[in-house]
């Protein structure tokens, strides 16, 4: 188990960010769990619950059968009764099977019992493209989350990110969505265990600039950040925010890149309709529209299912290509 015996700073990839984050957290709480399909055995369906099965034994490391509803129903039933679960759904797709328990159940128990109760549990998922996984297999549906009271939602870009913000969420009382993409996993960067600058709720600023804000969260961090050094080689310098957290909204920091740039370019994996970008332009048109140059673009996936080609699933969803050429337009 070397690979979970981490050093403060080091690189690490972001599947084995999550595992190790699991990990600390069971050896601190031995009131934490975890359920899911193929989660003990197999080690979960993107390997990041690998070995835990080994370390913590059956008990607390819990192979499910084949039903979404009862493994958020189970899991949210533990919650209330002083565990700690972390329930695995294999892809996010499958939420609507378990919509019930999730909205009406986990959203709303500690509201409904006056704080009485509450339900502390992670719920872990994968979304996004990627893999030609299909319609039903490939979605982005974060903003049925966003839009509902009572859940935090995490959707990390980085492996450090990834860490930080699942130890909180296995601390805190709330419950928390955390959506990871399925082409992250195999991703690397450094781990600080020992960050102080982490905030749950708070955006990161990962590249400052004074021409465009681009706003995005999640694997389009990755795109961001190649359109940025595009950009930067024909003298537009771009500032690129990671919202990290969906909810908590950092909308201050939002707020405060754009009136700085005075343009805002917003990306997102999900659909154009009522998505995430959607309340993000909302909040800086409502906040900034007395000193934005150019009206906020959003830029998205298409308002259509996923498709299984790689060639159209690839251009479904934003690429480099037009995220340079919408900042170009923007910055004239």
């Amino acid at each position: 188990m070397s690979d979970l015996n981490q050093n403060f700073f080091e690189k690490i990839t972001y599947r084995d960010a999550l595992r190790l984050a699991i990990h600390d957290a069971m050896i601190e709480d031995k009131k934490i769990i975890i359920i899911g399909v193929d989660v003990a055995n197999y080690g979960g369906a993107y390997g990041a619950t690998k070995d835990l099965l080994k370390i913590f034994g059956k008990e607390r490391v819990i192979d499910a059968p084949i039903s979404e509803p009862a493994i958020v129903g189970a899991a949210v039933g533990a919650a209330m009764t002083g565990l700690r679960p972390v329930a695995e759904l294999m892809y996010v797709d499958f939420f609507g099977m378990s919509m019930d328990q999730i909205v009406n159940q986990l959203a709303k128990v500690r509201y409904m019992f006056g704080g009485q109760i509450s339900a502390p549990l992670v719920l872990r998922t994968q979304g996004g493209t990627g893999r030609s996984a299909g319609a039903q297999h490939s979605q982005s549906l974060e903003s049925w989350i966003m839009h509902t009271p009572g859940l935090f939602l995490s959707m990390p870009s980085k492996p450090n990110d990834a860490y930080h913000l699942l130890r909180h969420a296995l601390r805190i009382d709330n419950p928390t969505i955390f959506i990871e993409h399925k082409l992250l996993y195999n991703s690397t960067g450094y781990l600080d265990k020992l960050d102080t600058n982490f905030s749950f709720g708070k955006a990161n600023i990962i590249r400052e600039g004074e021409d465009i804000s681009i706003i995005s969260y999640s694997r389009m961090i990755n795109f961001a950040e190649k359109a940025a050094e595009i950009l930067n080689q024909n003298n537009i310098n771009s500032e690129i925010i990671d919202l990290r957290t969906l909810n908590p909204l950092d909308s201050k920091t939002i707020i405060k890149s754009v009136n700085k740039t005075k343009r805002a370019l917003v990306l997102s994996e999900s659909n154009y309709t009522s998505s995430v970008p959607s309340e993000i332009t909302s909040i800086i048109f409502e906040n900034c529209y007395r000193i934005l140059k150019k009206p906020v673009i959003r830029y998205t996936a298409e308002d259509t299912p996923v498709p299984v080609a790689p060639n159209l699933e690839k251009n479904y969803i934003p690429t480099i290509e037009k995220i340079v050429e919408y900042s170009k337009k923007l910055c004239n």
